[in-house]
């Protein structure tokens, strides 16, 4: 049985996941915050990527794959730690992949790296640049994680790596950037805009992360869900209310209730409420024939009021 080291074990997708690939490989993990009770059998590393003791976790746990969700992807600090985590963090963790014999690695990325943009096609493959920190700059630490790990998969081709590019994930564990924001009781909008989103189950991501392990899949790979539907509409149906206002009002009064704690997303976020990012996933889908197992119906309702 292979063994996996899954870095942001203790959070809700990396427990997920444990649980997942427990049937078939043995688990070991990292994070900078303890897993209480987490599965007999199971062993978690409470450190920082960047520290020496990351790199012993690697000596003595001698991992066959690696997955690679560990990032702060929340705005609560300061921007500068963000960044030097998620940059420097996987820059290390690619060091140690090549010193330490790891064959096959997944790098968990996000849909988001694209940016939105009214230019923007529908159903982007992976060939379409990553333009996200043109307009939200305080992303840019995802892109250059993104632009990391695929320039590593031609530096080391014999290391089966695969960067994977979800839509939208949803579900009750998982505390996304969009989930935060449909479980609101009121959701501003911009007024005029109704962009088509695309969403996926947080076991659905569990799944195609494992069959990326299981293909040992070597690429870029956007991952799609069940479907696609109107901003307006995911509002509804989780339960929440639309707020339409105009975007000269938006963006001046968040950004300041940003920069004061009272808001947790920057500027920049609401382009994504403006403009479609949609992804096609065909490639994933030819390369590991991924089906999702849950509807657009199951995923708002996992995260329902």
């Amino acid at each position: 049985m292979e063994k996996v080291l899954i870095t942001g074990i203790s959070g809700g997708q990396g427990r997920l996941l444990t649980r997942r690939l427990l049937e078939n490989h043995r688990v070991c993990g990292v994070d900078w915050v303890p897993w209480k009770g987490h599965p007999q059998g199971v062993n978690v590393h409470r450190v920082d990527l960047r520290k020496k003791k990351f790199e012993d976790v690697f000596r003595t746990e001698s991992p066959d794959a690696v997955v690679h969700m560990g990032f702060i992807r929340d705005f609560k600090g300061e921007e500068r730690r963000r960044h030097d985590v998620n940059v420097r963090g996987t820059k290390q963790l690619l060091d140690h992949c090549a010193t330490y014999g790891v064959q096959k690695l997944v790098v968990v990325s996000s849909s988001y790296v694209y940016g939105a943009f009214p230019e923007n096609p529908f159903y982007m493959n992976e060939d379409y640049p990553l333009s996200a920190s043109r307009s939200y700059p305080e992303i840019r630490d995802l892109v250059e994680v993104d632009t990391l790990a695929s320039a590593f998969i031609w530096k080391y081709p014999q290391i089966h790596t695969s960067v994977l590019r979800p839509v939208n994930v949803l579900g009750h564990f998982v505390h996304s950037m969009i989930g935060q924001y449909l479980r609101r009781e009121r959701q501003p909008t911009m007024m005029g805009f109704d962009p088509i989103m695309q969403f996926m189950h947080e076991e659905d991501l569990c799944e195609a992360i494992a069959l990326s392990l299981e293909h040992g899949l070597q690429g870029v790979f956007n991952v799609t869900g069940a479907g696609q539907v109107p901003l307006h509409t995911a509002i509804k149906e989780t339960g929440g209310r639309a707020v339409a206002l105009p975007e000269q009002i938006v963006r001046p009064l968040f950004q300041r209730a940003f920069r004061l704690g009272l808001w947790p997303y920057p500027a920049g976020a609401f382009d994504y409420l403006k403009y479609p990012v949609t992804l096609s996933g065909k490639r994933f889908t030819e390369a590991t024939d991924f089906r999702p197992l849950f509807g657009l119906e199951e995923i708002f309702e996992s995260i329902r009021r």
